[in-house]
């Protein structure tokens, strides 16, 4: 490791996922202070809290918290989502499966990078991550609406970011991950392999993507 992260505060929500979980042992071996924020107890990190990142008044005593304890913070990867069985064909999904994932997937990254970047600002920039979707420029070869929606949003919200802040120091940029076998994609496709089957088609290497690729 080249210590890239040296000195730096970065803050990853969804840490105890697989994508998450695989940054903080990264971000940790590359020299920075973790921060790992998750709605599950015990989040990797040198700073673990438990929030939901869902909730204005919950993100916004976060960073408050962040910035306390750690005396600043530099990196911002919104890590957070989820990709329940019940968010399916527009035709099948109901408007609180919608709302739940609209909530996590996109509201949340909204309020992080809300209370977040501020602080960013305070120092001399830094980077924001917002991981975003393939099925944010794609459609999704098995229908999941709401969060293909939300992805995309997260997209052009990290575009808009990215281009209102830039001349002060903070990058704005999306992951856009194809399937990573991850434990919430294991779960998805646990009972139906027909469909975890139909989502190689986009996938030229013929595998899922394991989290420490994304890493």
């Amino acid at each position: 490791m080249t210590g890239r992260l040296e000195g730096k505060v970065c803050v990853i929500t969804g840490a105890a996922g697989g994508i998450g979980s695989e940054s903080a042992r990264l971000f940790s071996a590359e020299g920075a202070t973790v921060v790992g924020v998750d709605l599950a107890e015990g989040a990797p990190g040198d700073l673990s809290v438990q929030a939901d990142v869902a909730d204005a008044e919950q993100v916004e005593r976060l960073f408050a918290r962040v910035r306390e304890e750690c005396g600043r913070i530099d990196v911002l990867f919104n890590n957070a989502g989820i990709s329940p069985t019940d968010d399916a064909s527009v035709l099948d999904t109901d408007l609180e499966a919608w709302q739940r994932v609209q909530d996590v997937n996109l509201k949340s990254v909204f309020l992080c990078c809300k209370h977040g970047i501020p602080h960013l600002l305070e120092g001399c920039g830094g980077s924001v991550i917002n991981t975003a979707s393939f099925v944010a420029t794609m459609g999704a070869a098995t229908s999941q609406v709401s969060y293909t929606a939300s992805k995309g949003g997260v997209l052009a919200l990290s575009r808009e970011l990215g281009v209102e802040f830039a001349r002060r120091g903070v990058r704005v940029n999306a992951l856009c991950p194809g399937p990573v076998n991850t434990p919430l994609l294991q779960q998805l496709y646990a009972s139906d392999p027909e469909q975890a089957g139909r989502r190689l088609v986009h996938l030229p290497m013929g595998r899922f993507a394991e989290p420490r690729e994304i890493a």
